[in-house]
């Protein structure tokens, strides 16, 4: 199985666009992932016996608005929301199943 491969990206309007190497296109709302977002900060992460609290996460108008993105490596991108949140890591396994 061959590794996926971001081709390009755009901000249209409320969506982010994403073109994969092997023709697929996704289109993803920005509130979805913000909501998504796989930071332990939003989903939590184990404690030492392997339990995840997932914590509570309060969003504004300015949680839902992409300021930019990069890419991290070949295998993620990193959002930059307007409310300064830029810890997500989101894989692109993860994007294609979103």
């Amino acid at each position: 199985m061959s590794a996926i491969t971001l081709t390009n990206h755009a901000l249209i309007g409320n969506e982010l666009a994403l073109s994969w190497g092997d023709g697929q296109e996704n289109f993803i709302s920005l509130k979805k992932l913000r909501e998504h977002c796989p930071c332990a900060v939003c989903q939590g992460e184990p404690d030492a016996l392997g339990r995840v609290v997932k914590p509570t996460v309060h969003h504004t108008e300015r949680s839902f608005k992409l300021i930019r993105l990069q890419q991290v490596g070949g295998y993620a991108l990193q959002l930059f929301w307007a409310d300064g949140h830029n810890s997500g890591i989101y894989t692109f396994d993860l994007l294609r199943q979103m």
